[in-house]
């Protein structure tokens, strides 16, 4: 496991890392959730491995630390991401970001261009969400203020989400829980759309093929965004069908001619 100190505050984002060769590969979870679990299988398949690889769990998740003076706003996940990945010497990364995740990955390359070389974002949030009571992801959980949410709210959400996701989510902070998703549903200005539209670094974008067509596909497509349909998978691609993901990712990642 490494670490980084990623605030002011001291508070520290952690990571498991597997050596290779540069450029580095992150690996970035979505709410409520920890990359080691979530990336470790695909991240050492033959069709991916060989390269530096970071595993690295946000702010308030997972290994890191769940501090209850941070905001959790993308923004602010993005410039932590950044000052950690700036401390483990990372550069032009290949980011693949998951669901939330690929929201903040999204941020990250468009305030700190030099730290990403190019994208996969795994059904990530490109738009403003309403919130909806009774939901079991992020507009669920910031149907509640965050003082209901703490005073007993988080224990309506475990019971929605069921005991997978509630496995990860449990180890996320509940302050850093409800902020972020709060944050997520409210997006960012420009949206996360406009910003994954203006950025000119090679980008691909996996959904799962059951949900149909992805919303704004020919404008992500002129704008230069690969838009791939996943197979026999759900939310989780790369857990409900992991060969098809790592063939996918393979592809996305050694396109326009570079390995």
């Amino acid at each position: 496991m490494r670490t980084a100190t990623a605030t002011s505050d001291g508070d520290q984002i952690r990571w498991v890392e597997l050596p290779g060769h540069e450029p580095s590969r992150v690996y970035v979870h979505g709410l409520g959730a920890t990359s080691p679990a979530y990336f470790a299988e695909v991240a050492v398949h033959p069709l991916l491995a060989g390269r530096r690889s970071l595993l690295i769990d946000l702010l308030g998740h997972g290994i890191s630390d769940r501090p209850t003076g941070f905001d959790y706003t993308l923004e602010s996940h993005a410039d932590a991401l950044a000052v950690a990945l700036t401390s483990a010497g990372v550069t032009g990364a290949e980011l693949i970001a998951h669901s939330m995740g690929g929201s903040v990955a999204i941020v990250l390359a468009a305030r700190h261009p030099h730290l990403v070389s190019r994208l996969v974002l795994v059904d990530a949030n490109l738009d403003p969400l309403p919130r909806t009571p009774g939901s079991s992801g992020s507009s669920g959980i910031a149907a509640y203020s965050e003082q209901e949410f703490l005073a007993g709210g988080w224990e309506e959400v475990r019971d929605r989400v069921g005991p997978h996701w509630w496995s990860t989510m449990r180890l996320a902070g509940r302050e850093a829980l409800h902020r972020t998703a709060t944050h997520l549903i409210r997006g960012t200005d420009p949206t996360m759309r406009e910003l994954l539209l203006d950025l000119k670094i090679p980008r691909t974008y996996l959904l799962p093929e059951a949900d149909g067509p992805l919303p704004g596909t020919d404008a992500l497509t002129e704008a230069g965004v690969s838009v791939v349909s996943v197979p026999d998978c759900g939310h989780n691609i790369m857990l409900d069908n992991p060969q098809a993901f790592v063939r996918a990712t393979a592809a996305a990642l050694t396109d326009h001619g570079r390995p």
